[in-house]
């Protein structure tokens, strides 16, 4: 039987013209490779935490990877013959699914759980990462000189041969990150997801073997030797690559800026990421295809490369400056300002039509420049692979500075908006030079520049621009702060707020308020009033400050650890502190007992020494990106191993899916109503509801509640509710979080599961 289905196969696939089968196996092999990249990372993310400085490390090391790919495909590739070319493309796309079947040992189980406790300098972290992605990555980075030397029949034609796969390439790796982010990874689970990208690989690699009997065994001659330097009519290979660096540097730098806007007008929900960057290489790709038909009949590809850069600079800071402007306005404003939750199909809808609008059309102009940068340089087809290699690495070079200058410096050095002046006067310097080389396309490229300068001046400071992006009423009394790690923004009661205490925002959504809310006051109050002697406590999770203030109640406590991820969330809390010296936000910081650190939770518990008597997570939304590390039964582990004998841990449980992992965590659990906190120990827990009730009602605790927030209610009614506890003995399922599968972060995904509505 499987004899006749291959002969039918191999009779279809004869039906099928070779460059579309080409084209099959490259769309197949990018969606394949964003798709792994979006898993690679999250894994790696459990080894070098959540931080920005961790996330540019990994991205760093997987970028490294695909240089030195395209440096090993661009010194083999003109040595090939077009049949060896094709075949080395098919072992990569056969070696990278290889890799996707093992990375989930290789990457999670060896590196991010067995290296983490002992691993802390960046330096060996991005070693570690280098080393867990450098096979895979680099041949995902040799495949492109490997295709391009097997397709290069004819100079004619070998620009547009080139910019079609490419595009081909680009828009499989934007479906990978759209379908991958929005259904496969989510639905799926990232293990299985990573068996379906390897067979999309095998896919790739099988379609190229296809092609291998109808293709040249002959190596091309090399280029004949001249006297004179070979003619570089466009200018040399050296220059392009610089300018190709240059452009890489600008898109990604402007692309880790959408993704921090449009971050604050989508909440950072796990699909939003896939979402930008699925739409930024789809209108990348697009435009690749449209510009690779153009190139065929164009006698000097320069000025269409020097105008499209020019043109997808402007048009992208203009969509964002309307954007920004129409978040403080009706109808926009009614719906996806900061003040409401967007986590409902309606939000997601609007947010995700926000992002084609400001991403597509910037990244459709600019994806354009490839095939015309292919143009100038493919000059010679014994020099084609190499030349396809050398450009492929200046822009990965290009799109690794921008992405680590961006994300580590310039953001933490002049925040967003400076970031965005800085782009402008490179933009401005790439049109400038154009301006000096050619004369004849003056008019529209200064025409450009006019633009630019104008964009340069018209941008508006930091905090005018948070201010309105997190609807700031004129006169009302603020705290915010901004760096490389995030944005943290405290708005005072507005017009029309009557006596609601302020809102705290981290990256675009509330975390809480201050004054403190009463829920995050109980739920740091809780593990320190139960345990019998609380001398040591930790506290994931800083937000408001609610939570570690309420860890502050019992005098025995003599350490209180919070580790929060935003670090200008603790420079606005010093802030507010400096301006309320009787509030809670002061006694929090004034607090001798209190560390606030910078950091990431969970590579806190990894890390360090000593045991804690209570650790508590005022942990994020289950519906917010990278959530499900602060909710997995292998979190809980850790926290298990770092709680002392009779140790308490003390955690919202905002989904029956949070609770009942939990409970397959703790020998012995708790479970309070109506507030909805999970208590977890390994032994048995001493809760005497009646007494805790009874000492909430106590005189000092009252007051130490009101000075976190003067109109703080009673207490007893958050936690007066229905008891469920859990022994040993006590039947469970099993853990339904995990860190291969977060169900509660991909929502979408598992809707019908994610409140507190009864179990069907």
């Amino acid at each position: 039987m499987a004899l006749p289905v291959a002969t039918l196969v191999l009779a279809f696939l004869e039906c099928v013209p070779p460059m579309t089968r080409l084209m099959v196996a490259f769309f197949c092999s990018g969606f394949a490779a964003l798709l792994c990249q979006i898993i690679w990372q999250r894994m790696l993310g459990v080894f070098a935490g959540s931080d920005t400085v961790s996330a540019a490390l990994v991205v760093g090391a997987f970028l490294a990877g695909l240089g030195l790919g395209s440096i090993i495909g661009a010194k083999l590739a003109d040595r090939l013959s077009p049949h060896r070319a094709l075949l080395g493309f098919a072992l990569c796309e056969a070696g990278v699914a290889v890799c996707a079947l093992l990375s989930k040992f290789f990457l999670y189980d060896l590196i991010a759980m067995g290296l983490a406790e002992s691993v802390e300098q960046p330096a060996a972290i991005f070693a570690l990462c280098f080393a867990g992605l450098v096979i895979p990555t680099t041949m995902m980075g040799a495949s492109l000189p490997l295709l391009a030397r097997a397709v290069a029949t004819d100079l004619a034609t070998v620009a547009s041969r080139i910019g079609t796969l490419y595009s081909l390439n680009t828009l499989g790796a934007g479906l990978g990150a759209l379908i991958g982010g929005w259904f496969i990874v989510g639905s799926l689970g990232f293990v299985a997801a990573l068996i379906f990208a390897a067979g999309l690989d095998l896919i790739a690699a099988a379609l190229a073997l296809t092609l291998l009997p109808g293709l040249s065994r002959a190596v091309p001659p090399p280029p004949e030797r001249r006297a004179a330097a070979p003619t570089e009519p466009f200018g040399g290979l050296a220059l392009w690559c610089l300018l190709v660096f240059l452009s890489g540097y600008v898109i990604v730098a402007l692309e880790i800026i959408w993704v921090r806007m449009l971050g604050q007008v989508g909440q950072y929900h796990a699909y939003l990421f896939p979402t930008v960057l699925g739409v930024f290489l789809l209108a990348d790709g697009l435009g690749m295809s449209l510009a690779a038909r153009m190139v065929r009949h164009m006698p000097d590809p320069r000025p269409a490369f020097f105008l499209t850069q020019g043109a997808g600079f402007v048009l992208g800071v203009a969509l964002l400056g309307m954007l920004w402007w129409l978040m403080g306005v009706a109808p926009l404003s009614d719906v996806m300002a900061v003040d409401f939750d967007r986590f409902g199909q309606r939000e997601i809808m609007i947010s995700t039509a926000i992002i084609v609008a400001v991403v597509a059309p910037p990244s459709f102009v600019i994806g354009m420049t490839f095939p015309f940068v292919q143009r100038a340089v493919q000059q010679d087809l014994a020099s084609v692979g190499a030349r396809v290699g050398w450009v492929q690495l200046a822009n990965i070079l290009g799109n690794a500075a921008g992405s680590i200058a961006t994300g580590l410096l310039t953001f933490h050095l002049f925040g967003t908006m400076g970031t965005l002046l800085l782009l402008a006067i490179l933009s401005l310097l790439l049109l400038g030079f154009w301006v000096m080389q050619a004369r004849a396309s003056r008019p529209a490229t200064l025409a450009l520049g006019g633009l630019t300068a104008l964009i340069a001046l018209a941008i508006p400071g930091n905090q005018a621009f948070w201010s309105r992006m997190h609807g700031l009423p004129a006169d009302t009394e603020s705290a915010w702060g901004e760096d490389r790690s995030g944005i943290a923004f405290w708005r005072e009661r507005g017009e029309g707020q009557g006596r609601a205490p302020g809102r705290f925002f981290i990256m675009g959504h509330g975390q809480g308020f201050v004054p403190f809310l009463d829920t995050h006051i109980l739920l740091g109050m809780l593990g320190p009033m139960i345990h019998p002697d609380p001398q040591r406590v930790l506290t994931i999770g800083v937000g408001s400050g609610g939570t570690p203030y309420g860890a502050t109640v019992n005098p025995a406590t003599r350490e209180i650890r919070s580790i929060e991820l935003i670090k200008p969330v603790l420079d606005a809390l010093e802030e507010i502190a400096r301006e309320r010296p009787a509030s809670g936000v002061a006694a929090l910081v004034a607090d001798r007992r209190v560390s606030l650190e910078y950091g990431d939770g969970r590579r806190a518990l990894t890390r360090g020494a000593g045991l804690y008597d209570v650790i508590e997570a005022d942990a994020i939304r289950p519906q917010s990106s990278h959530s499900g590390l602060l909710y997995s039964a292998e979190f809980l582990e850790q926290v298990r191993g770092r709680l002392a004998p009779g140790g308490l841990y003390v955690q919202w449980a905002p989904t029956w899916r949070v609770v009942d992992t939990f409970a397959a965590a703790f020998p012995h659990a708790v479970l309070l109503r109506p507030v909805n906190v999970m208590i977890g120990s390994d032994q048995p827990i001493p809760l005497d509801q009646p007494a805790l009730l009874a000492a909430l009602r106590r005189p000092d605790i009252t007051a130490f509640a009101r000075r976190g927030n003067p109109e703080a209610a009673d207490l007893t009614k958050l936690v007066d509710g229905e008891v469920t506890v859990w022994t040993p003995e006590t039947p469970r399922v099993a853990a339904p979080l995990t860190d291969m599968f977060p169900r509660d972060e991909f929502f979408l995904n598992h809707a019908q599961l994610n409140t507190w509505a009864p179990r069907r």
